[in-house]
């Protein structure tokens, strides 16, 4: 592990710690030390944006970490039109955070980062917030991204991702008409094989067994789908401590949701 010398896998700080945390309010945490901003901001890239990299970051780390020449370093980027790659480089090769190779994969994810769409890029910062459990902030983002009208031009297959990712967002809140309403559109704007099983298997866990039969039946849903979608439940089922209902909800979505990413490829 780069940044530091290693001692039984941590990483010393090079620089002080601070006494005055600087809050991240993305993900809600406050943080110490360059290393942990390092840290941050190369496992957080798409959740880089003005809320972190702004004055106060500048003040903060000329005034707590005692690194006025870093500070100067980024202060006339902060505020323009910068690469993240701008932004970024700065922070790492102050305490050399990141081996050669390192900054190397870092690099080629700067360079496809600075080429996506605005879309795209907040896409993944949803994506981002649901992996650090902001659903909030998720929520709002997705939708956000759903007032366009050009996400099918911008990629196939956007919209249908969206909606899924939105009923996931939902369902961690328990709001699961909500969550259902969102794999309903996720499925009727694509037709694929995996939004249906997605909204199947959320409504069934929400409903009585003969209301699933009718939406099933009014969808004219294969029967081949609804024996797969039967045999996931059964699957979790026997899981040890798991039970098949809303409750644990996420569980089962958290496997049928990476399943969805990898047959669709979003």
């Amino acid at each position: 592990m780069a940044g530091g010398d290693c001692v039984s896998g941590y990483i010393l700080c090079q620089t002080g710690r601070a006494e005055i945390p600087y809050f991240i309010e993305n993900i809600s945490m406050n943080i110490y030390s360059l290393e942990e901003l390092c840290y941050y901001l190369d496992n957080n890239l798409y959740l880089i944006d003005q809320t972190i990299l702004n004055e106060g970051l500048c003040n903060w780390i000329q005034e707590e970490l005692k690194l006025p020449a870093l500070a100067a370093k980024l202060r006339p980027k902060m505020g323009k039109f910068a690469s993240a790659e701008d932004l970024v480089y700065p922070v790492f090769k102050e305490i050399n955070y990141l081996t050669y190779e390192e900054l190397k994969v870092l690099n080629t994810r700067l360079q496809k980062f600075d080429k996506e769409t605005p879309a795209m890029r907040e896409k993944c910062k949803g994506d981002a917030l649901m992996e650090n459990k902001m659903y909030v902030h998720a929520i709002q983002v997705y939708q956000k991204l759903l007032d366009r009208k050009d996400l099918e031009e911008i990629r196939e297959g956007l919209t249908e991702c969206i909606y899924h990712n939105l009923g996931c967002a939902y369902s961690y809140l328990f709001q699961m008409d909500k969550a259902i309403e969102c794999f309903r559109r996720a499925y009727e704007g694509s037709r694929s094989t995996e939004a249906l099983e997605t909204y199947l298997m959320a409504f069934s866990m929400s409903h009585s067994e003969d209301e699933y039969k009718n939406m099933a039946k009014t969808l004219g849903v294969e029967e081949e789908i609804l024996t797969a979608v039967q045999n996931r439940k059964k699957e979790f089922a026997q899981v040890p401590g798991k039970k098949v209902n809303s409750q644990n909800m996420d569980d089962i979505l958290n496997h049928l949701t990476s399943e969805y990413h990898r047959s669709t490829g979003s």
